[in-house]
């Protein structure tokens, strides 16, 4: 990955909503050298732009040509683009499916930063379009932070719809101009085909756009990177990306249903170090295509910290990739879904965290009843559960306070308050959890918790027992969550929200000195 440096100081400035006509001017007014050809001649952007992984001073940028062509990123303090700071490039080749990124560092902390990506054609030199495109860096003091979080994309055979808005919650999400938005995976549905219809229980129809790469089950890269390109169909989709900077991670269905790091998933093999080729072609595609900033040597890490000023570090965990492949049962009474490398990681890194909350991502929630998951049932800890327990011992002993974990998956919306005076499991200090999805996807009913980590339901919203599961986004019960923190009391608010951008319910939580995290107040 490419790396850009800003070469001048750079100045504050409001984050303004642009205009279609800003935004045209800014286009025909960047890069002065005139087009030498017919529209029809030069690069295009085929689909939309990305930023990610921004933090204190660095930021991820990413866009796809319909071509060979060279990236070219442009960065300025100013949306007209009246001075340029700083400027590189990159080449999008066919091994990459024309996808490139670069990473900008050394930028200034709590700024908006506007950038352009334009191709030139490696053939002809022909210049493309260009692309305007948003994020704020994380500031250096304790200033208020706004976020969002979810998941589950086009799972069920629910594409877009364009008579139904598409993917609405897309639209919702940019409207509450978060500073950046946690994808808590299940990007795309690898394994879930997107047909032309699908009978709604009212009697409607749900008609999808279709593409070729959607219309069977991925195994070949081309059919991953498909399905990553779909999203990209959607206007909404194109449009938030543009301003709103993602963390992503992945869950199962980047691959296929509930898989685990071994055993084969189709008749393609494994590669020379075991790991099945329908696993390394999805996490090339996810690679290819997430604004994710790589890992120096271990190429194709998903879990990492990123650092969000003073008062915020996110944990972005990866459940998937180092755990066992008994499916959360056996006879040898131990698991794992975390992995002992990652673990070791996990508490050094929250040991080491001086920021005021400690958020960690996860792609699957702690006490929801899953074989695929942790939780198993009631009783004490038992396989993977041991995992977990573990890591809660750690943090009470280690004091690592305002720990909160946010989480997706379940394909409803949650707040869950873990108490250890309700556990079988008793040996951890009190956290929140809180899951909210899908994006765009069938919605489900709740799920059933279990008492090992004492887990207690104060809210929960998704499809009654007369709906039945798999709803179709069109009737509402598309969720995220938000979070505020407070540049001033800290207080963290999260916010459970719908597609309707309604808030269905909400709760203060004060950080604390002391281990217990307090409750300022609930609202439905």
């Amino acid at each position: 990955m490419a790396t850009l440096r800003a070469s001048r100081a750079w100045t504050r400035r409001q984050f303004l909503v642009r205009s279609t006509s800003s935004l045209a001017v800014a286009s025909l007014g960047a890069l002065a050298t005139p087009y030498l050809s017919r529209a029809a001649d030069r690069p295009r952007i085929a689909g939309g732009i990305q930023s990610g992984d921004v933090c204190d001073g660095s930021a991820v940028i990413w866009a796809r040509a319909d071509r060979p062509a060279r990236m070219h990123v442009e960065c300025s303090t100013v949306e007209s683009f009246k001075s340029i700071i700083a400027s590189s490039s990159r080449n999008a080749l066919p091994d990459a499916d024309f996808t490139a990124k670069l990473q900008l560092d050394d930028l200034p902390s709590g700024q908006d930063i506007f950038y352009r990506v334009r191709f030139d054609d490696i053939a002809t030199g022909l210049r493309g379009e260009s692309r305007l495109g948003h994020f704020r860096t994380a500031p250096a003091a304790s200033q208020s932070i706004s976020f969002v979080w979810s998941g589950d994309v086009g799972g069920q055979g629910w594409g877009i719809d364009v008579a139904r808005g598409g993917y609405r919650s897309y639209r919702t999400m940019l409207d509450n101009r978060p500073d950046f938005f946690i994808h808590s995976g299940d990007h795309i549905y690898a394994d879930c085909t997107i047909p032309a219809e699908q009978k709604l229980p009212n009697g409607e129809t749900w008609r999808n756009l279709v593409v070729e790469e959607k219309s069977e089950v991925a195994h070949t890269l081309a059919q991953f990177r498909g399905n990553y390109k779909y999203n990209h169909l959607d206007e909404k989709f194109r449009a938030f990306h543009a301003e709103v900077p993602m963390f992503a991670q992945w869950d199962d269905h980047e691959v296929t249903n509930d898989w685990s790091p071994t055993g084969s998933y189709d008749d393609a093999g494994f590669e020379d170090d075991g790991t099945p080729r329908l696993v390394a072609r999805a996490r090339r595609a996810f690679f290819d295509f997430m604004p994710i900033r790589n890992i120096g040597a271990q190429q194709g890490r998903v879990y990492r910290k990123i650092g969000y000023g003073p008062l915020l570090d996110i944990f972005m965990i990866d459940m998937r990739s180092y755990r066992d492949d008994n499916w959360n049962k056996g006879s040898d009474h131990r698991g794992w879904i975390l992995g002992a490398e990652q673990l070791a990681w996990l508490k050094r890194e929250l040991a080491a965290s001086r920021a005021t909350w400690k958020v960690i991502a996860a792609d699957l929630p702690i006490g929801l009843i899953s074989l695929d998951a942790v939780a198993l049932g009631d009783g004490p800890p038992d396989r993977r559960e041991h995992e977990i327990a573990d890591l809660l011992c750690f943090i009470k002993r280690a004091g690592v306070r305002n720990i909160v974990w946010l989480t997706a998956d379940m394909h409803y919306t949650a707040g869950h308050y873990y108490d250890p005076n309700k556990a079988q499991f008793r040996d951890f200090e009190p956290f929140w959890e809180f899951v909210s999805g899908p994006l765009h996807a069938g919605t489900w009913g709740p799920a059933e918790l279990d008492n090992t980590f004492g887990p207690v339901v104060m809210y929960q919203n998704g499809c009654s027992a007369a709906q039945g599961d798999n709803l179709a986004p069109c009737f509402g019960l598309q969720f995220f969550g938000r979070v505020d923190i407070d540049g001033g009391s800290c207080v963290m608010t999260v916010t459970l929200k719908d597609v309707d951008n309604r808030s269905l319910w909400s709760v203060d939580i004060a950080p604390q000195s002391q281990a217990r995290p307090a409750v300022v107040a609930q609202h439905s």
